[in-house]
């Protein structure tokens, strides 16, 4: 290997930073030689390379570069370990796939060859690894795959694979790597021009906007369903500004990101009753599911806008939600057009928006009143989920703070105010989600304190005692609030919404239900050496969630208090 050349496992590595990608979150295997050789073949040469964090498990890895883009905006790579560690990839790509996460997933390929050729078959699971199509894996959540076939190609299918993932409708992409082409030598000077592919932008259609911008207008009982957030700060203070502007209700059914301040007098919540039986215009913003079919009954006369980098989700075979007015664009985008097409609407609306204020304002304040008089009664031992978030509510209070919640903490009871404060588990459901996105958005900003809240099961899917080693090593002082009612309880309220009066609902003891006896998830952080509390008394929480913080701010190290729940 001269000094003109590099291993095409090294030159993978480099061209991933001429990219962008600041972090690898890897899982190495025996497939790994060429990689780690290439990390310290570019090491001695001084050629610069993202960061590569070491992974004890392949759902922490893609949970944090789920996490990384959340709080950054930018795609960044995954490294596993042939068929078995991309196997384990496969919830975390469901997941990223649902959540219109970009991100570059590599895994390596058992080699193709059983001698003759450096990097050949030398171990029996060369063999037992191999498969007929190990892309099948994540094929289905992934926008583009490819196999690695000539270490030429190393930096134009890193480019190509690049500006796909980050392309509309962003998403995850996939590379395997079989061993032999990343042994071989790669010419460093292939690795210095410019990216030779851009992501595609999709721009913001005029008239699509102006005919959404009239129809809303037009309205007498508009309503906005918000699931995916606003794209953007600035988006999301104009968003804000215009629903309060035209009195339009917001309802952040089943959110994942927040697209308007938790107690803004037009947030409607999460119930979107009595609001989309009545209205005559709707807006869809980046919503999987906007509503249930088998529950809600919108209007036959009304007029539905779906907006996002996908309106339609084409990736879903079955989601036929009608679309009048269909707008593919940046979600960012969308809204800042929307609001300033809006604007030449305005004359002589103004009684009509004063007298709907009225109304909407006295149905949103007798909800949030609801929600916290909820929180106020849930207060015992054990506590309920709306209290806890209302302590959490009060703990964060004037301070930079990002919340998660996988099964967790709900949001009626948050007071939350900024664009990136809020992220809920992915409509895909892929268990084990929060605990390293936390991880992840962690990672962009160490300063800033973030909260991970999740069900006990959520914990235990998580892989926690990976995930509190990578907060050891990595020095990442998340909170971790895990609510612990012994039991399933999404499956619970399943069973019962489908059969309230059936046999399982009736049962003391529901099938296939249960997590008891519960095992002290203090036990399990505690040998990473976080600070960690439980709690079974609701008068106890705020003072241990004040310490919890405190311990954050003045030793910088995790923390994870248990907290007995009902229901």
């Amino acid at each position: 290997m001269t000094k003109d050349t590099m291993t095409a496992g090294g030159a993978l590595l480099a061209r991933l930073k001429t990219l962008g990608v600041d972090y690898i979150f890897a899982n190495s295997g025996t497939d790994f030689p060429p990689i780690i050789e290439g990390l310290a073949e570019a090491r001695a040469k001084q050629i610069d390379l993202p960061e590569a964090l070491i992974m004890p498990h392949e759902n922490a890895a893609m949970g944090m570069a789920h996490g990384y883009y959340f709080a950054t905006g930018k795609a960044q790579a995954v490294m596993a370990h042939t068929n078995v560690g991309l196997a384990n990839c496969a919830i975390g790509a469901i997941n990223a796939a649902t959540d219109h996460v970009p991100m570059l997933l590599f895994s390596g390929r058992t080699p193709v060859v059983e001698r003759d050729r450096l990097g050949a078959r030398t171990v029996p699971i060369g063999w037992g690894q191999e498969m007929r199509d190990q892309t099948a894996l994540v094929r289905e959540a992934t926008k583009w795959d490819y196999e690695l076939r000539f270490p030429e190609q190393v930096a134009e299918m890193a480019d190509r694979a690049y500006a796909v993932a980050t392309s509309l409708p962003k998403g995850p992409v996939y590379m395997s790597l079989p061993r032999e082409v990343l042994c071989e030598p790669c010419p460093v000077s292939e690795l210095e021009p410019a990216p030779t592919m851009s992501a595609h932008k999709i721009g913001v259609h005029p008239e699509a906007i102006a005919e959404a911008a009239r129809i809303l207008a037009e309205a007498e009982n508009p309503l906005i369903v918000a699931q995916r957030g606003t794209g953007s700060e600035e988006a999301f203070a104009a968003f804000a500004d215009m629903v309060d502007t035209w009195a339009i209700p917001v309802s952040q059914y089943w959110a994942v990101q927040l697209a308007l301040p938790s107690f803004h007098p037009m947030n409607a919540g999460a119930d979107l009753e009595p609001y989309i039986s009545e209205a005559d215009a709707i807006v869809v913003l980046d919503c999987l599911a906007p509503w249930s079919p088998d529950v809600h009954k919108p209007r036959a006369d009304c007029k539905i806008i779906q907006i996002g980098q996908n309106p339609l989700y084409s990736r879903f075979p079955v989601r036929n939600f009608r679309s009048d007015v269909s707008i593919m664009a940046d979600t960012s985008d969308a809204v800042l057009a929307l609001a300033d097409a809006m604007k030449a609407h305005q004359a002589g609306q103004k009684a009509k928006c004063a007298a709907r204020r009225d109304k909407v304002t006295g149905r949103t304040r007798a909800t949030l009143d609801k929600a916290l008089a909820a929180a106020d009664a849930g207060s015992g031992a054990p506590m309920t989920k709306a209290y806890v978030s209302k302590c959490l509510s009060d703990a964060i209070a004037n301070r930079p703070a990002t919340v998660l919640s996988e099964l967790g903490c709900p949001l009626a009871q948050i007071d939350l105010k900024e664009h990136n404060t809020w992220f809920q588990e992915p409509h895909s459901g892929g268990l084990g989600w929060s605990f390293p996105c936390g991880l992840g958005i962690q990672l962009a900003d160490r300063n800033r304190l973030v909260v991970a809240t999740m069900g006990d099961g959520s914990y235990m899917f998580s892989n926690p005692v990976t995930c509190h080693q990578i907060a050891e090593s990595l020095g990442l002082p998340i909170l971790l609030l895990v609510l612990n009612n012994a039991e399933w309880g999404a499956v619970r309220h399943s069973v019962t919404g489908i059969y309230p009066e059936g046999y399982a609902a009736k049962s003391n003891d529901m099938p296939l239900v249960g997590l008891a006896p519960s095992p002290d998830f203090t036990k399990v952080a505690e040998a990473s050496r976080a600070w960690t509390a439980s709690v079974s008394d609701g008068k106890d929480l705020p003072g241990v969630l004040a310490e919890a913080i405190r311990h954050i701010d003045e030793n910088r190290t995790q923390a994870l208090v248990e907290i007995k729940i009902s229901g």
